[in-house]
């Protein structure tokens, strides 16, 4: 069966009331797992460079992201484990898996203790080897996206989660992502690592509606993870790159056809071969200055010093 995350993210507006909506809804769409974001605004890291970009010679070289303005963001958005409890439970009664992406390697143990048995790493996470380390064989399934990683930091993560059931997911970490810029072959070379090779999808719904979806499960996807909204797209940040229930419902039944049926669906997407693109990817310079940025946006702060996921053992 194929599995549909419904990624929550931020999209709640740290609301409760339009989370529990978000999970109900989610389920109803058909959604095998909804998902959350564990992210402390506390974890967020000061770096001096992208308090006003940096431009080299005429060209960008660090993006603008002053810190003041996102920690006040975040602050506004998170949810302590309180509500990561009621996430919990509320997942169970709509029938529903919870799952969380957790961003610095301090919160891991209260994640594990919460009672989470599957779990997400980020793209810029997956060449964090440590964080893969402390995590492994604590969870029953690791969904590992790998946008913004290097093929040879692919493959170290892929070994040292050999022992343990994982998802690898083709991503791309441009938002929106343009869909020439897709490459869903990529899915191939993910497939070698693992039978559980799948796509986070970054697209526009309202420009290219569900067709990347359909042909990534066409390329035999078995994971599609979505961001979702309940909310008009412009009441989040993250609400352009979000389907609605409607459109969840649609992947959900999508995701459902044989390969011969899908095959007819694709005779319709006139752009379905740009979406293909290449099995091997360098990092595009956009992909490279978002990596810059956020692998290394949140870490741990033990005894005043910040530790990044990918330092220590």
């Amino acid at each position: 069966m194929t599995k549909i995350i419904a990624e929550l993210c931020q999209n709640h507006n740290g609301d409760v009331n339009i989370l529990k909506d978000m999970i109900w809804s989610a389920a109803d769409s058909g959604a095998t797992h909804a998902k959350i974001q564990t992210i402390f605004s506390e974890d967020l890291t000061f770096r001096e460079r992208f308090e006003n970009g940096i431009t080299t010679d005429g060209v960008l070289t660090s993006i603008k992201r002053p810190y003041s303005l996102e920690h006040e963001r975040l602050s506004k958005l998170e949810i302590g484990f309180d509500i990561h409890t009621l996430f919990i439970d509320e997942c169970s009664a709509a029938g529903i898996i919870p799952l969380t992406t957790v961003f610095s390697r301090s919160r891991l143990e209260s994640i594990i203790n919460l009672g989470f048995k599957e779990i997400k790493i980020a793209s810029y996470d997956c060449a964090s080897f440590p964080l893969i380390n402390d995590l492994k064989n604590k969870f029953n399934h690791i969904y590992v996206s790998t946008g913004a990683t290097h093929d040879n930091e692919i493959e170290t993560t892929a070994d040292l989660l050999k022992d343990q059931n994982f998802s690898f997911l083709h991503c791309v970490t441009i938002y929106p992502t343009p869909v020439n810029k897709l490459n869903l072959n990529r899915i191939d070379y993910l497939r070698q690592f693992t039978d559980y090779a799948g796509f986070s999808d970054h697209t526009s719904p309202e420009q290219n509606g569900l067709d990347p979806d359909i042909v990534a499960l066409w390329k035999g996807a078995n994971v599609i993870e979505r961001h979702f909204t309940i909310l008009d797209p412009s009441q989040t940040k993250d609400g352009p790159v979000s389907v609605n229930p409607e459109q969840l419902k649609n992947i959900v039944e999508y995701s459902k056809m044989k390969s011969d049926e899908l095959s007819e669906l694709i005779k319709n997407i006139p752009d379905y071969y740009d979406m293909l693109g290449s099995k091997t990817h360098t990092l595009s310079e956009e992909e490279l200055l978002n990596r810059d940025y956020y692998r290394g946006r949140f870490a741990s702060k033990i005894n005043e010093k910040t530790i990044y996921n990918w330092e220590g053992s």
